[in-house]
């Protein structure tokens, strides 16, 4: 009986520690999202607030527990902190730990592979959330995260294939289809001078397919179609009814990114859930 309320214990207490790690990744999300489109360094210059720019202390920082202790407010200016910072750390938190538990990474099976996997896992949400974060503030997929999320995901598909055998010539495909929309995006940044929005969303949806599969990446862009397909609807007739007239389209409001996103998190962890209950 004892030990198996320590074997419990440890278990109970492994979880926390990786929803303190998935808190602490959500920490780094919302300041890599807002420093990555002002070309700011992210991995060295210190934290500090965005309104009084003061350097924040190591009781700053400490994801959750700082904004609740803090009451929502910068200790130097008292300026409010945006909720969305507390809400990013619980959810990614959650995320991490809700991923771990149904992809049966426990004490008892912790081997090099589970780890891996996880591993690769956690480096393809921190593309998509950055990817679909920065989308949703600046309607912008960031070329230097898409050169991020193409760097892991060769790293993943020569993985796969060494390590579990998988089907080289998919991901043969995969690669050539990051070569031909590169060499596009190449030749439109070339003669206007900037990379274009759908090249972007291109790259991110074949990025997705290899992390996520094929079938879960369509029903994430079918989901998406229907969301922007909804928007736009209710955009044209709140215009109608306020016979308020612009020049610019609702389509050129939507955050695609943000919504592949988002909905590829949300299936990807459905399937999760599918394939531990019902397989």
């Amino acid at each position: 009986m004892a030990k198996i309320i320590k074997g419990r214990t440890m278990e109970t207490f492994f979880y926390i520690i990786i929803f303190i790690i998935g808190s602490l990744f959500g920490s780094f999300y919302t300041l890599a999202v807002y420093r990555i489109p002002k070309r700011q360094d992210i991995t060295h210059t210190h934290s500090y607030c965005p309104n009084c720019n003061h350097k924040l202390g190591l009781l700053d920082l400490f994801p959750i527990f700082s904004y609740i202790f803090l009451r929502g407010r910068c200790r130097y200016c008292k300026e409010k902190i945006r909720p969305r910072y507390l809400i990013l750390e619980i959810l990614s938190g959650t995320l991490f730990l809700v991923i771990a538990y149904f992809m049966g990474l426990n004490l008892e099976n912790l081997s090099l592979e589970k780890i891996a996997e996880y591993c690769f896992i956690v480096l393809y949400l921190t593309y998509i959330i950055l990817v679909a974060g920065i989308d949703k503030e600046n309607r912008k997929i960031d070329k230097y995260v898409n050169v991020y999320g193409i760097a892991i995901s060769i790293i993943y598909m020569v993985y796969l294939c060494i390590v579990e055998n998988a089907n080289i010539y998919r991901y043969g495909i995969y690669l050539l289809l990051y070569i031909l929309i590169l060499t596009f995006d190449t030749i439109t940044l070339k003669r206007f001078a900037k990379s274009t929005y759908t090249n972007g969303i291109l790259l991110m949806i074949v990025t997705m397919a290899i992390f996520t599969g094929e079938t879960t990446t369509i029903s994430s862009i079918i989901i998406t179609l229907l969301a922007i397909g909804l928007y736009i609807i209710i955009y044209n007739i709140d215009n109608a009814i306020s016979r308020i007239k612009t020049d610019e389209k609702a389509s050129n409001k939507i955050s695609i990114g943000f919504c592949l996103g988002a909905s590829n998190i949300i299936l990807f962890i459905i399937a999760l859930i599918c394939n531990y209950y019902y397989l």
